[in-house]
């Protein structure tokens, strides 16, 4: 009875996001292809959502807003994480598109009206996870990553298996896959990626009594 009560409870307090009206905004602030990939995010991150227990109106709100700053200009994400006093490593200074999570984490809030600091740390960290996630984190972090416009990432069919049977699994196969497309191709390495393999791999070791 108390369980019941507890899951009532928490419904009554999921917030109602006009989902018709973020998609008709991202509709217009995105490119044709990129606003399709959003759809497809949302999509992912709600059935993820129904099959782990999560919000899946949260989980949505977090999928069409995921990308919201994909379209700026890099002098305009700059400019936003500047402006606003959100840090910049060096790397993201040397490559502002990288920082489309932290503006979209702020537009998300500023422009958008979103106050769940869950949905916003969800957008902040679609790109590069980070150690002790959420289940909204990750499941915008994997739904970014296998959504059904998705065809080109090794290992696909693989890891959509895995993300409706063991979400920090999935969650590591991203990231190591992530890491030896950047590593083999001499690019640059965000640290919080490798950290976010480096803390899911060790939890996952340690669940298999390694």
């Amino acid at each position: 009875m108390k369980k019941e009560k507890r899951e009532e409870e928490s419904l009554q307090k999921t917030p109602e996001y006009p989902l018709r009206k973020l998609r008709h905004e991202m509709e217009k602030a995105q490119d044709a292809k990129r606003f399709e990939h959003t759809l497809g995010v949302e999509f992912t991150a709600a059935a993820l959502a129904m099959r782990y227990g999560a919000s899946v109106r949260s989980a949505q709100a977090a999928g069409l807003l995921h990308d919201c700053a994909k379209c700026l200009t890099d002098q305009q994400r700059l400019s936003i994480c500047k402006e606003n006093g959100i840090s910049i490593s060096g790397l993201e200074q040397a490559n502002p598109f990288l920082l489309h999570a932290k503006a979209g984490a702020y537009l998300a809030k500023e422009e958008y009206g979103v106050e769940d600091q869950d949905i916003l740390n969800a957008i902040r960290n679609h790109t590069t996870g980070r150690p002790g996630m959420s289940l909204l984190e990750k499941i915008v972090f994997i739904a970014d990553y296998i959504e059904p416009g998705r065809n080109q990432a090794p290992g696909l069919e693989e890891i959509r298996r895995l993300a409706f049977t063991d979400l920090d699994r999935a969650l590591l196969k991203i990231l190591g896959d992530t890491l030896e497309y950047l590593e083999g191709g001499n690019r640059d390495v965000d640290p919080m990626t490798r950290n976010t393999w480096e803390y899911y791999a060790e939890k996952i070791g340690q669940q298999c009594g390694k």
